[in-house]
């Protein structure tokens, strides 16, 4: 290996020792003293309770560890968004837990706490997953009520989906493992089945101070909705159980007997690992983000067998498309091409920019992929669309909107993972959060903005410059080198995968090596929901 993969190697290495770092921190709930509180009381810790339900040695993929970071420090913060979301398997069933960590201001809820219960229900709905939910929460962060109560998208979507996944059958169960409070009562009652913890758990629409103070009844918290209270008398609560380990036990049980369910049929083959070694990736990515690179390296070191049936591979070379498989699935892989490509026409075209061209390719490979029930992949590293003149008159804005319209109303499911650089409308184009990925997860050298750091600050350092003199005020070299460097600082702060991660416009900040089993269980749950909609992309501009 020669000393530039060395070089990239260390560099991405130490972006994957960061991320470990920060995972540990996130990990720790509410640190390790608010730990201890809750473990005196007899109670697992969010993640201790997953680990004990989910099946050993099977694989999971955690969505939004990062929720909420460093968003409300003011409030102390919110680690994780004071909840656990695990995709994993329970009895050899794929499925969705959400266990509030009660370690995270008693276990309430910010607003980004319902954003990601409301992700990890949209992931069980589009999947047809069974959700699991082990509540231990004390309702609504009163501080913050008012952006957490009143709209479409804030605390009452999650019981009015709890209604709807009952409705399309999707099986939900409840697991009450601590305090349920308030408007949060009605999620674990309106699940298939609730279980409770003696001690520990409780249900109720108001609390003793509460009630005391609304009708002048005198009563403790448990008489008033505790388990015996709910199991002996009320019958709000299918099972009472004397601790967590028991309660999780009969999960398990139920889930041992749960019947089969329909699938969407995709391919899937006996999984073989890459040709190339998995672990060249970490010194074929440039640290100089800026540096072009065949994404080819990359695809053969994820795929089995290193194996790729491109389509159209002497046309749009910008846009790489093509048939592979991922841990036996079948996949087609949309991917930016990196390195600088010379057309038959001898023009040459930047690595990392989609032309008309690689729309145009992209449009019609999409569309294949739809018409024969093949998930797709795309594999982020894109600058945007191409500009100019000479572009705007080639129809670039049309062939573009063809690959969005292509791309947007697919009925197979899309991956996305942002492996560099997600920028302005190419985002758009190779399925952006907005456009429904069933999983969409960034490397740690990911960078997520309408356009680039440098090219943003420019362009907000001339606006600021030009208004400025039009109020008559001179600037001078210095003081604009000063505004330049504060817009820059602001802007990269907002380009790192952690701020996307922060607020879960991606699932999850990943290892590079770790994308293989992202992406194979990402379609073994898409597998789940079969194909009910027809392949019909409306009007598109030829």
């Amino acid at each position: 290996m020669d000393l530039e993969f060395n070089k990239n190697e260390d560099s991405l290495k130490q972006l994957i020792f960061q991320l470990n770092q920060r995972y540990k921190r996130v990990a720790l709930g509410g640190g390790e003293k608010s730990m201890a509180k809750h473990k005196a009381k007899g109670k697992l810790t969010a993640r201790e309770r997953i680990e004990y339900l989910l099946d050993k040695d099977a694989d999971t993929v955690e969505i939004g560890a990062f929720a909420g970071d460093g968003m409300y420090e003011a409030e102390g913060g919110c680690p994780g968004g004071g909840v656990v979301v695990m995709i994993g398997w329970v009895q050899g069933r794929q499925c969705v837990v959400v266990a509030n960590d009660a370690t995270v201001k008693a276990g309430a809820w910010f607003p980004i706490t319902a954003k990601k219960n409301l992700r990890a229900q949209e992931i069980s709905i589009e999947n047809k997953l069974p959700i699991i939910y082990l509540v231990d929460s004390a309702g609504v962060y009163l501080p913050m009520q008012d952006e957490i109560f009143p709209d479409k998208e804030h605390f009452g979507r999650i019981f009015r989906n709890n209604a709807v996944m009952s409705s399309m059958g999707i099986v939900q169960m409840a697991a009450i493992m601590g305090p349920c409070v308030a408007g949060g009562a009605y999620l674990p009652i309106m699940s298939d089945e609730a279980m409770i913890v003696d001690g520990t758990g409780s249900v109720f629409l108001a609390g003793s101070y509460l009630v005391k103070s609304a009708i002048g009844e005198s009563i403790d918290n448990e008489t008033l909705g505790g388990a015996s209270t709910h199991s002996e008398i009320s019958g709000v609560t299918d099972y009472k159980f004397e601790n967590d380990e028991q309660c999780l036990d009969h999960l398990r049980n139920i889930f041992d007997k749960l019947g089969g369910q329909a699938t969407a049929g995709f391919s899937r083959k006996e999984p073989a690992l890459p040709k190339e070694n998995l672990e060249e990736i970490l010194g074929l990515l440039p640290a100089d983000r800026a540096k072009p690179y065949d994404m080819m390296d990359i695809i053969n070191r994820l795929v089995d067998n290193s194996e790729f049936e491109p389509y159209k591979d002497l046309y749009g070379q910008t846009l790489l498309c093509g048939l592979a498989r991922i841990d036996g699935w079948a996949v087609g892989i949309v991917a930016n091409q990196r390195k600088i490509v010379k057309t038959k026409k001898g023009a040459m075209q930047m690595g990392g920019v989609i032309y008309s061209d690689s729309a145009d390719k992209a449009a019609r490979f999409i569309m294949n992929c739809n018409q024969k029930k093949i998930p797709l992949l795309f594999l982020h590293d894109v600058s945007g669309f191409m500009v100019g003149s000479q572009s705007e008159q080639g129809g670039i804005i049309k062939d573009g909107a063809k690959m969005v319209n292509a791309m947007a109303n697919s009925v197979v499911p899309k991956f996305s993972v942002i492996v560099g650089n997600s920028y302005g409308a190419g985002n758009y184009a190779m399925c952006g959060k907005a456009y429904d990925p069933r999983l969409i997860v960034a490397w740690p050298t990911a960078q997520l903005a309408v356009m680039s750091g440098a090219a943003a600050a420019n362009t907000l350092l001339q606006i600021q410059v030009a208004s400025l003199k039009a109020k008559g005020q001179e600037i001078t070299p210095e003081a604009e080198k000063e505004l330049l460097d504060t817009i820059k600082a602001r802007y990269e702060e907002q380009l790192s995968p952690y701020y996307a991660a922060a607020r879960l416009w991606v699932d999850a900040i990943i290892d590079p090596r770790e994308t293989r089993t992202v992406i194979s269980q990402g379609i073994s749950m898409a597998n789940h929901a079969p194909i009910e909609k027809a392949y019909n992309v409306g009007v598109i501009q030829v």
